[in-house]
């Protein structure tokens, strides 16, 4: 009788365990939210791909144009695509584990649906259609190739969805997650202190805080690739600088692959949208490039848009338990607290985690073991950037284009920008909060506020007047690197800090690639495409900030050894990463974490340290410590294995990297999408591009996922067809797609 009820029980217990792993396994894809399709409409779009597999997609409507640019980019790459969906759904963690969960819940902590909800139905009526042709195309190739779908229920998906991407993505570009993450760690917050910074540190005997020992060792939130977002160099040349054409350069770094790498396309409608250039996963339109008559393109630039205010927090009694109350002037009121679900896969179950968001009237909420604190930043609960990028992309002069920014709906980003009549320009651009003066208020808005102060929840942002920008300086050239704006156009034309409001929050930094940028450009009697060139693909670096820091302490660095022999070769460098010094794999393994503490103001790795992990990650696989750079670090995707020059901050970049199992350095991050535009006087655009691995990034049976990467190493480009003759002369595959039955 004991050995039948013990079976039976464990029968019993077996049952049960089975029935919660099955419940564990399926219960995500039927509590997400589901969305309903697009209004029911037909599209129709030709997609031309050319010689490298480059889409070229045609319609007689910009919804057609869309559906297509949808079907093209996930016949390249659906793989990333469907993570980014996931993502403006909070269903990441469904996919990626608990990296994705820290998606998720950014994704409510930003109530991006909600935003995307309220917000979407305000947009252009033709903005909206252009975002329901674009779900329509993903929701139609999902259809059409249901084994390739990683996750039940994800489609259909529909404008709002995709807005609701936009919400979650677009402050990560201006750094939020460096105020999110020490935040929910209970840490201090990495900001851009300095002695002429309202808000530098000091102790309680009011001595002022070394930036590196306040920074603290702070880890980055894996949000939107942000730790990735290092890079970038813009340049803009007047013809009378050029010696001929007007010319815009594009040269983003951004990680190779992922949810914020570019992919190249052309688009061409039957309504006047004709623009060629590169988007990101998730939107329907090139975001940088040129049409015939203009062009810009992007760095990332960091200006203090994000505040963060304490609250002063009680309770009170309520219907579910007591009620977190929070003060502001003289009144008490309920913080709204909303508890939501993350779903993390582990291995084959998805697990629920249940996870409290709070929001004030400040904005989000993040409670800590400090407290709890609320934050507010520059195009918090927008969707207008998804019409703003669009404009952009169809205004056909400089006070169109200027017209758009005017708006201030995209919330950060450098503009550099030159077009067919030779005008070149530069914004600064940002959602600047329309904070008060400091003096008005006795605030700091480094610091944290107080949040019981109603004079310090800001609306709206400033004048487009009051922000950074120069239009056709006299010295015929502009340029960004990551820099301050106020290094962009040489002696004589450049901006003066002191005309705009510290408030402001305008960042004072300068790269590397920026001091290198100035000096090359300066230098320059001509700007002509031979010496821009030689400018682009510059490897070097200047002995100032954190190189200088990093050099002045290797040579007061006392060790003996090996170290000591590494400590010497790196004192005979020539600061260039360009593969011809014995010094420069030594160097290149030392200067990137220098790079990064300084650009993302964390603390000074130590010099000994770092140098002892060089000489022993060289010597376990190279056998010495100075083997060829060109060896150590390069280009893989599949089969293709190539060597590159470049280092972590030269004009060339190779910015950052994965370390592979047999030592070599793989290439995550750097020098991606390059376009070089030229308007010759009388003549029509012409452009030429290439990306590191190729159109197919996802795709390894495809021809086209590898087949640019000579190219790259090589520093050429291939050429852009932009006009149709041309398209039509090079296409290597023509087709028409649609969802009519």
């Amino acid at each position: 009788m004991m050995r039948k009820w013990l079976i039976g029980g464990g029968v019993t217990a077996l049952v049960a365990v089975l029935a919660v792993l099955i419940g564990l396994m399926t219960w995500e894809p039927f509590y997400a939210h589901q969305a309903e399709a697009p209004p029911e409409r037909v599209y129709s779009a030709e997609i031309i791909r050319s010689e490298y597999g480059v889409p070229h997609i045609y319609g007689e409507t910009d919804p057609d144009v869309a559906f297509g640019v949808a079907i093209a980019q996930s016949e390249d790459d659906f793989f990333t695509l469907q993570d980014v969906i996931a993502m403006s759904r909070g269903r990441y963690g469904a996919i990626a584990g608990e990296d994705g969960a820290t998606f998720d819940y950014v994704y409510h902590l930003l109530d991006a649906r909600g935003t995307a909800e309220r917000k979407y139905p305000t947009l252009p009526e033709d903005t909206r259609a252009l975002f329901e042709g674009y779900a329509a195309g993903l929701n139609q190739f999902a259809k059409n190739n249901p084994d390739e779908v990683k996750l039940a229920n994800l489609f259909p998906v529909n404008g709002e969805d995709v807005a609701a991407g936009f919400v979650l993505r677009q402050p990560f570009f201006f750094g939020l997650a460096n105020v999110i993450q020490p935040l929910v760690a209970g840490e201090p917050l990495r900001r851009e202190f300095g002695p002429d910074i309202p808000g530098f540190p000091r102790d309680e005997s009011g001595k002022v805080v070394d930036r590196k020992e306040q920074a603290g060792l702070l880890h980055p939130l894996p949000i939107g690739d942000d730790a990735q977002l290092l890079g970038s160099n813009a340049w803009a040349i007047a013809p009378e600088k050029s010696g001929g054409p007007t010319t815009l350069i594009s040269n983003s770094h951004q990680p190779l692959r992922g949810s914020v790498a570019w992919y190249e396309l052309v688009v061409e409608s039957g309504e006047g949208w004709h623009y060629a250039g590169a988007n990101l996963p998730g939107t329907p339109y090139p975001v940088l490039g040129h049409n015939r008559n203009l062009g810009w393109t992007y760095t990332v630039n960091r200006p203090d848009l994000v505040d963060v205010y304490e609250l002063e927090v009680t309770t009170s009694p309520g219907i579910d338990g007591d009620d977190i109350m929070y003060r502001l002037d003289d009144e008490w009121l309920k913080l709204e607290a909303k508890t939501v679900t993350l779903p993390v896969k582990m291995g084959p179950v998805t697990l629920p985690i249940r996870r409290t968001v709070y929001r004030s009237v400040h904005g989000p909420v993040i409670k800590n073991d400090n407290g709890y604190f609320a934050i507010r930043y520059g195009g918090m609960d927008s969707v207008r950037p998804m019409d703003a990028f669009y404009r952009l992309g169809k205004s056909q002069s400089l006070e169109e284009w200027l017209g758009v920014y005017e708006r201030l709906d995209i919330p950060n980003f450098n503009a550099v920008y030159a077009d067919a009549e030779g005008n070149i320009a530069y914004i600064y651009n940002a959602a600047f909060p329309d904070r008060p003066e400091q003096d008005e208020v006795k605030a700091n808005w480094r610091g944290i506020l107080p949040g019981n102060r109603s004079d310090l929840i800001w609306e709206g942002t400033v004048e487009f007047d009051e922000i950074p920008k120069l239009i056709n300086p006299d010295s015929g050239w502009l340029y960004n690197a990551n820099n301050e704006p106020f290094t962009a156009a040489g002696a004589g034309s450049d901006l003066d800090p002191a005309d705009f409001s510290p408030v402001l929050g305008v960042e004072r930094k300068q790269t590397n690639r920026s001091r290198r940028a100035y000096k090359l450009l300066s230098e320059a009697a001509l700007l002509d495409r031979e010496t821009l060139e030689r400018i682009k693909y510059d490897t070097a670096y200047e002995r100032v900030g954190y190189v200088d820091d990093l050099f002045d302490a290797l040579e007061t660095l006392e060790v003996d050894g090996e170290l000591a022999e590494a400590r010497d070769l790196l004192l005979t460098w020539d600061f260039k990463a360009d593969n011809e010094g014995r010094a420069d794999a030594l160097a290149l393994l030392m200067i990137r974490d220098f790079m990064s503490a300084e650009y993302q103001n964390r603390a000074t790795p130590d010099v000994e340290e770092k140098l002892s992990d060089a000489v022993s990650h060289l010597n376990e696989h190279f056998g010495r410590i100075d083997p060829p750079m060109s060896e150590l670090l390069r280009l893989r995707q599949g089969d293709v294995d190539l060597p590159l020059d470049g280092g972590s901050d030269t004009l060339h970049a190779s910015t950052t990297w994965q370390v592979d199992e047999d030592g070599r350095l793989g290439l995550v991050h750097g020098d991606s999408f390059i376009q070089w535009v030229e308007w010759k006087e009388g003549e029509r655009v012409t452009s030429r591009s290439i990306q590191p691995f190729g159109a197919a990034i996802t795709r390894p049976d495809s021809p086209h996922h590898t087949d640019q990467m000579q190219l790259f190493v090589d520093h050429e480009l291939k050429p852009v067809h932009f006009w149709r003759e041309d398209v039509i002369a090079n296409a290597k595959r023509r087709y028409t797609v649609t969802n009519a039955p």
